[in-house]
């Protein structure tokens, strides 16, 4: 009994489908979820941390607790993920190259050794000793636990013991300084230019840095992978070209060498001479051209230069599948997009669909397209619901509060509605809603324009045209009947859809006052209509009437002397109980079985509204008359069969079949 009275209080049941949602709770809502709450925090540029530049290994496994503060509290720690730290790493890459290319010049030209470039490589030894050094403060990833280490004795212990801090030592020991101090003799020999190629060690740098480039959204990805298939090429050209000017330069007979058959006396002559030379038969070879001025003459430049066009062989399938990688995920959408396109133009024209219907779905298929950079639902559906509600916090609670239907919305309410939410673009003379078909859906418009379209027959008639801020398809999802227009887009628009049930469970609520706020905007709005829309909603005189008369009944009456009169709530629902009592129902039946079965539904889609008799018997007599066919069955719109008269409420839906 209290719930048909707290039903017949309430205004919204009258007009929304029936039935109590499981999960209204606006009210408990509104304090729980404050607007704040999901509100952007600003924050000052120095509580702001890049956190891109953060390896993405700083994972902690699951259950672990760590500290909240990103500084390490050890005093000489350097966390390993620090901007500082990483533009160090960032110096020593470009000193990792010069000694790169450093190591195997000075292998293969030995003069050069013993020149200018001796005191360039003590500094540049000296910039990577400093570097081990640092290394004993560096905290780094415990890989067991996820978790960074900045004591400092394990940090010792774990560099210590590792291969990286003997290979690191090796390959910065000036050999050459140390022989010349305990000798007194300048080194000299194929012994120290061997040696010296410890420096390539290093290059596992490099390797580093490239990854966290092709991982860092700041840096182009197509920019990075070309640059690093670059320096591969390079590197190789370079390491190929010193190979065969040291076998040349070693070989017994100079004259019968590669180089030596074109300058004899190679060996005085210039190190920048023999190292174009050699460069250019590198590059020559590598690009497969070998036009055959320069080319192997003894056993052993044969021997190396069968190795060296076979490991040619990979590194071009490499490259080529890269770049060829690169270029194709560019043009991958276009791709996309025209095979979606030419499948349409199949379907359509093996169905034989009208044109109109083909350049529908041809349009909504490019607009897909254009638009999937701002939807991003690929991107979006990955995020925390936190995320995303704040997202549609920012882009669109302002058109929600805007909308006639809200004013006055709590802001619970509001951030409830808005996280639910979904935008969608519609292109030029799209069908957003049909005309009598089931409300799932209302829609708020955000840009561009819509007509409100009746089909009369074969004619169509224009009965209003909508713009930015307006409501489409809320009359059906409120009066919870077929939608009496058919909603077209006059332009491309962006839209708002808001789910009929997502808004019946927040509407529908013990808090009635939520509800009432929402029908006195509707009906102000429908008061506000043109008369050739009035007459084309179905029952609206009806529900208007019923609106006024629950409003009135819950309006505290007052005398002439304006004296307010109390009733308390056991009188009043007593007394709607004695006003219910002898008031006929009036309840809408349909021919055709409820919506939501998988029965044909050929019956009226609009329905009788008709008063509801005494018996089952009457009730499928009267049916038969109003809708001129014989039925053996009675449902409510969710399905349930209806067995007893006395179970059915005003204004309730049922579909006889």
């Amino acid at each position: 009994m209290s719930t048909t009275t707290s039903e017949a209080r309430s205004p919204l049941p009258l007009l929304l489908k029936r039935g109590r949602s499981s999960t209204g709770t606006s009210t408990t809502a509104e304090a729980r979820s404050p607007l704040s709450v999901l509100q952007f925090r600003r924050r000052s540029s120095k509580d702001v941390r890049n956190i891109t530049s953060v390896s993405s290994s700083l994972l902690p496994a699951f259950g672990t607790v760590i500290e909240d503060d990103s500084s390490s509290s050890k005093p000489y720690i350097v966390l390993h993920y620090d901007r500082r730290y990483r533009l160090w790493e960032l110096f020593l890459v470009i000193l990792v190259g010069y000694s790169a290319w450093a190591s195997l010049f000075e292998l293969a030209f030995m003069r050069a050794a013993e020149g200018a470039l001796m005191a360039v490589d003590l500094v540049v030894d000296f910039f990577f000793a400093a570097d081990i050094i640092l290394t004993f403060f560096v905290s780094y990833l415990d890989k067991s636990s996820y978790l960074v280490v900045d004591d400092h004795k394990l940090i010792a212990k774990r560099y210590l013991k590792s291969v990286a801090f003997v290979m690191d030592v090796a390959s910065t020991l000036p050999i050459q300084f140390i022989y010349k101090a305990i000798t007194g003799n300048i080194g000299r020999g194929q012994a120290f230019g061997f040696l010296n190629l410890l420096r390539l060690w290093r290059l596992r740098r490099v390797t580093e840095l490239f990854k966290r480039l092709e991982k860092d959204p700041h840096f182009n990805y197509f920019l990075i992978r070309l640059i690093k298939l670059l320096c591969v090429t390079i590197f190789w050209i370079h390491l190929a070209g010193c190979i065969l000017y040291w076998i040349a330069y070693h070989y017994p007979r100079p004259t019968e060498t590669w180089i030596g058959s074109q300058v004899e006396d190679f060996k005085e002559r210039s190190i920048w001479l023999g190292y174009t030379y050699s460069m250019y038969w590198s590059i020559v070879t590598l690009t497969t051209v070998g036009y055959g001025d320069l080319h192997a003459v003894n056993s052993r430049e044969k021997t190396f230069n069968m190795f060296y066009m076979l490991f040619n062989i990979g590194l071009t399938a490499y490259i080529i599948g890269n770049m060829t990688n690169l270029v194709v995920h560019g043009a991958l959408r276009t791709f996309s997009m025209r095979s979606a396109i030419n499948q349409i133009l199949r379907y359509t024209s093996k169905n034989r669909l009208p044109d109109t219907m083909r350049e529908q779905m041809l349009a909504h298929m490019q607009l897909k397209f254009k638009t999937a950079e701002l939807r991003q639902e690929e991107v979006l559906q990955d995020l925390p619901k936190a995320i995303r509600s704040s997202i549609n916090q920012h882009l669109f609670r302002s058109v929600i509060v805007e909308a006639y239907l809200f004013k006055g919305f709590p802001n619970g309410l509001i951030v409830q509605l808005v996280s639910q939410i979904k935008a969608e673009y519609f292109p030029p003379k799209m069908e957003i809603i049909l005309q009598n078909e089931i409300p799932t859906d209302f829609y708020i418009i955000v840009s561009g324009g819509v007509d409100i379209v009746a089909s009369k027959g074969v004619s169509e008639q224009v009965l209003a045209k909508l713009g930015p801020g307006s409501m489409a398809g809320e009359i059906g999802v409120v009066f919870n009947i077929p939608q009496p227009f058919t909603v077209r887009t006059r332009r491309l628009s962006q839209v708002i859809r808001i789910g009929h049930h997502k808004f019946k469970e927040m509407v529908e609520s013990d808090n009635d006052v939520d509800a009432k706020m929402i029908i006195t905007n509707f009906m102000n709005y429908l008061k506000g209509l043109n008369d050739e829309l009035k007459k084309e909603i179905p029952f609206l005189a009806d529900a208007d009437a019923q609106v006024q008369e629950t409003v009135q009944t819950e309006e505290t009456p007052q005398s002439n002397n304006e004296e307010i009169v109390t009733v308390s709530r056991n009188e009043y629902e007593q007394k709607e109980e004695r006003r219910s009592e002898g008031v006929p129902k009036r309840v809408i039946i349909h021919g055709q079985a409820p919506p939501n079965q998988d029965n044909n539904n050929n019956g009226d889609s609009n329905g009788r509204l008709i008063i509801l008799p005494d018996s089952i018997q009457l009730l499928f007599d009267l049916a038969e008359k109003k809708l001129g066919k014989r039925g053996s069955t009675i449902a409510m719109a969710d399905g349930a069969h209806v067995e007893q008269i006395d179970a059915l409420r005003e204004n309730d839906h049922l579909y006889i079949f």
